[in-house]
């Protein structure tokens, strides 16, 4: 005999995926039992959806019919078997936009760890339309159907479930992200955070996606930036595809500093191959009502002060675009990025690679959420150059810029590939004039042939909101980038390099 039972993260306060979508209900119940589920407002009938229990999974699903933002409504499931009759109930059921966010510590850091916290955590009487929703840390080596636990069930915001604890319960990234698309959207949002800090790509990501990659099966890893479960696959088993059958509008992600030292020249695979899968997975998993390339955000590395002078920090940035140096791309549609190498914190208590300003990053995020999943016509990444032209004679290299730019101050940010004599070296290429697109780099210290170009390439680019290139009217600042100048098409930034 079998529970008969709501899977595990359909509860009282819960929001599900609105209009044009229609939202999953499914659960577990006794075998080839008939299961009535039925949606009320105020002891109305609004919809009911008839269906069996599956033999071999013990389970049911039903798609609700696409509904408008609001509520609250309640939920009825009843199973039918013989003679028997159990009912289930969930109230407070809100409809609006659900996201998902997941990641390592830097989207696992709550509330209570961000600047102006206090302040953060008293305001949430405006916000109690965007509800909460924290999954357990747990692995598993095989894909789980339905959550093995967790943290917080769905809530209404409070600044106990908000602030609890340090790095557990609710993400603070994914808390201002939402908040952020309420005061835009002025609809319910649902938010469920899923992440675990110092973990790497590996364990986030199904077998299928490290399979083409090419990443091997294998045991425990030596790295100082691994402190969580690195082993294949652990995590989406245990903690994103239980949630596959759910309709969401998009997920945001925050995660890379566990891949500087391990598997770090595949990352320009393994993430563009973890976006495809979880977007395949979760297509299918709702039945079609998850979009098939639903909006998918994330952060781009932000800075840490380390004694090495390595450049493993802008290389996970730069491979977490693809290689392209900006989102969406070829590789990567229907993504977002927030650049973050501007937020530094030096003296922050949880160590320099945990900036406190997360209010910046979700304001960042949420600019690309309007953009690219809502639509909306804003500017929501920084200036880069679509072309290039080298005046070696005069010592210079021009970069036309694609926008607007906004010098905030000369800066030796940019550098030079100088080649000649069988050797090349990166050489300061210093900012000289400049107009409202265009910006001119002093090469003249380049004896040889200059080559290639970068910017912003160390892992500590600037002070905080210092950076040398912003967009002027919306503050963000210009991604980091590396070009090459052997194709006839300088500029063509398509054709990137390592």
């Amino acid at each position: 005999d079998v529970d008969f039972r709501f899977a595990s993260y359909i509860n009282n306060y819960m929001v599900l995926q609105k209009e044009p979508a229609g939202a999953v209900i499914w659960g577990y119940g006794n075998s080839g039992a008939t299961v009535t589920v039925t949606l009320y407002q105020d002891l109305e009938t609004i919809m009911e959806k008839v269906t069996n229990v599956k033999a071999h999974s013990n389970s049911w699903m039903v798609v609700l019919d696409p509904m408008k933002p609001g509520g609250p409504y309640e939920v009825m499931a009843q199973q039918t078997f013989g003679r028997t009759n159990f009912t289930l109930r969930v109230h407070d059921v809100l409809f609006g936009d659900v996201w998902l966010c997941s990641g390592q510590s830097n989207m696992q850091m709550t509330v209570s760890q961000i600047f102006n916290a206090t302040r953060e955590l008293s305001n949430t009487a405006a916000y109690q339309s965007v509800r909460i929703f924290s999954v357990s840390l747990t692995e598993a080596e095989q894909e789980l159907e339905d959550l093995a636990k967790a943290d917080l069930q769905w809530s209404k915001p409070t600044s106990e479930n908000l602030g609890h604890g340090v790095f557990q319960y609710m993400s603070a990234v994914c808390w201002l992200f939402g908040r952020n698309l309420y005061d835009t959207l002025h609809y319910p949002i649902g938010l469920i955070s899923s992440s675990w800090s110092g973990t790497p790509i590996e364990a986030w990501s199904s077998g299928r996606s490290l399979k083409a990659c090419g990443v091997l099966a294998r045991g425990f890893t030596q790295s100082d930036s691994v402190t969580g479960p690195s082993k294949n696959s652990v995590l989406w088993n245990a903690m994103i595809h239980p949630l596959h059958n759910m309709t969401l509008k998009g997920m945001i992600w925050y995660q890379g500093e566990s891949n500087i030292n391990f598997n770090r020249d595949l990352y320009n695979c393994t993430f563009p191959a973890l976006i495809d899968d979880w977007r395949q997975t979760f297509h299918h998993g709702s039945q079609g009502q998850t979009e098939r390339f639903f909006p998918f955000g994330f952060v781009q590395l932000s800075s840490y002060l380390s004694a090495a002078s390595d450049d493993k920090f802008p290389q996970i940035r730069w491979h977490q675009t693809a290689d392209f140096g900006y989102v969406p791309n070829l590789r990567m549609p229907n993504t977002f990025m927030a650049v973050a190498m501007d937020l530094c914190d030096r003296t922050s208590p949880y160590g320099s690679i945990h900036p406190r300003d997360k209010q910046t990053v979700a304001y960042r995020l949420h600019l690309g959420a309007r953009a690219v999943a809502y639509g909306e016509k804003l500017i929501f990444q920084g200036p880069l150059p679509e072309k290039m032209e080298l005046l070696a004679d005069r010592g210079l290299l021009n970069l036309m810029y694609s926008q607007q730019i906004q010098v905030k101050r000369q800066d030796k940010i940019f550098e030079i590939l100088c080649c000649g004599g069988h050797q090349c070296k990166w050489l300061a290429a210093p900012m000289g004039t400049f107009s409202a697109q265009t910006l001119a780099l002093d090469v003249s210290s380049c004896r040889g042939t200059p080559t290639a170009v970068r910017y912003a390439w160390t892992t500590w680019p600037c002070e905080y909101k210092q950076c040398p290139l912003y967009h002027p009217s919306s503050a963000l600042p210009a991604p980091p980038f590396i070009a090459f100048m052997t194709n006839p098409t300088p500029g063509d930034l398509h054709k990137l390099a390592e």
